[in-house]
């Protein structure tokens, strides 16, 4: 009977029940009708322990310092150091959404921050030299979801706590994952500007003009480079890593920019504690789901099943790509990675996959998901800041969702791509 727990779980999320809840009252309702009430007190007290984690202190920390750099006015010097590098394309401005993403990503790892944050300023802007409001809003989507794929990243940090894996090496081997994600929707920018006759963002810039830009944009840029210069090096845990970007910026936004106030500390502290709440009820939740899910014997037999299929690790990686797309279309990444990885993950990994090489595919598949309609939630923020609905947006992101399809199943066949970084590094034998 507990395998039902997930078809139980789909009908809650049907019924508009807040992912929260339904991760708690499907596996809940099935202990108790079970008759197991000693593993129901379990369930809800994995709760806390699903938080209770030293790895897991990174997130709060890394969304603490995305906010501060936020509202220090650093995102403004990112799209400003851009816009010097390739506002005169034509869709100039598109190609700065898609690189300040990119280097957003390097700052706070998350997509809705990434969303928020250049969304309103972008937006707006593209709108005004223009460009339609959809059209800006999908771009702004579909290049946030590089957020959590450049490192540092949150749901690679909570793969890592679930799956036991290095954090270093998922976030080395997501690099060029992330980077060609942002290759690829440049290019169909490109290839849309030539055929729609896009507007040029601004004049080519000097190269004094450039260097000027980037020396404002220097500190920022550094905040990576210490973050994974720290954990590789082994200075620093991830953990510790996330608390240094912390210091990093308030330093940087208080003292040497100037561009912060200790008046707006409290709504940042407040804001970024918020949100972190949010996270980490859903991996605590996620985490006694996970108790149900060894309960049930579920890996097991869907191990059984998919080996019936067929023993090909490739043909069997094709359709594990479709299966998690399909998931990502309803259930954030975080909560997914943890109900899934350990169903999945001990699977391929027996087949000859190696651990991290899964690892990334599930995380972009799945972080892909957060651009994908109808439940995405970088569209219901796009949405939000744009102005639009969620359904003329998610008609105007196809294009760009078919680029990034077309880089997950690339990573997922050609393994070099995502492996050979850590591999060089060290980290992966």
């Amino acid at each position: 009977m507990l395998v039902l727990f997930l078809p139980v779980f789909l009908f809650f999320l049907m019924v508009g029940l807040p992912v929260f809840f339904g991760l708690l009252f499907a596996p809940g309702i099935l202990l108790w009708l079970n008759g197991q009430e000693r593993d129901l007190t379990l369930l809800y007290r994995n709760l806390y322990n699903g938080m209770d984690s030293f790895p897991l202190m990174a997130i709060p920390f890394f969304m603490l310092a995305g906010e501060l750099m936020n509202r220090g006015g650093i995102t403004l010097r990112l799209v400003e150091f851009s816009q010097a590098l390739m506002g005169h394309f034509r869709g100039g401005l598109a190609h700065v959404n898609i690189l300040s993403s990119m280097l957003f990503a390097g700052l706070s790892g998350s997509a809705v921050a990434d969303t928020s944050a250049l969304g309103s300023m972008l937006i707006p802007a593209m709108e005004k030299q223009g460009y339609t409001r959809r059209f800006a809003a999908a771009i702004t989507a579909a290049s946030s979801v590089i957020g959590p794929i450049i490192p540092p990243s949150g749901i690679m940090i909570i793969y890592a706590y679930v799956m036991g894996e290095s954090v270093a090496a998922l976030f080395l081997a997501g690099i060029v994952p992330g980077i060609l994600v942002g290759t690829g929707l440049m290019v169909i920018v490109k290839l849309m500007a030539d055929r729609y006759d896009f507007p040029v963002a601004s004049r080519r810039h000097t190269w004094g003009e450039r260097g000027q830009a980037s020396l404002k944009a220097f500190f920022p840029l550094l905040t990576p480079v210490i973050i994974l210069g720290g954990i590789l090096s082994g200075v620093f845990t991830p953990t510790e890593a996330a608390a240094v970007a912390v210091a990093y910026a308030l330093v940087i936004g208080l003292f040497v920019l100037r561009t912060l106030k200790f008046s707006e500390l409290g709504d940042v502290l407040s804001k970024a504690g918020i949100t972190s709440a949010v996270v980490l009820l859903l991996v605590g939740a996620a985490m006694s789901f996970k108790t149900v899910v060894s309960l049930s014997h579920a890996p097991e037999l869907l191990a059984e099943f998919i080996l019936t299929l067929t023993e090909n690790p490739l043909l069997l990686l094709f359709l594990i790509n479709l299966l998690l797309f399909a998931v990502g279309m309803f259930l954030d990444a975080g909560p997914a990675i943890i109900i899934l990885g350990p169903i999945l993950g001990p699977v391929f990994t027996s087949l000859g996959v190696d651990s991290v090489h899964f690892a990334i595919i599930m995380c972009v598949n799945l972080t892909v998901g957060l651009a994908t309609p109808p439940m995405g939630l970088v569209l219901f923020v796009a949405a939000s800041v744009s102005g639009e609905k969620v359904e003329t947006i998610s008609k105007a992101i196809l294009p760009f969702l078919a680029v990034e399809i077309f880089v997950i199943m690339l990573i997922t066949f050609v393994p070099a791509i995502s492996m050979t970084v850590p591999r060089l590094t060290g980290f992966v034998n």
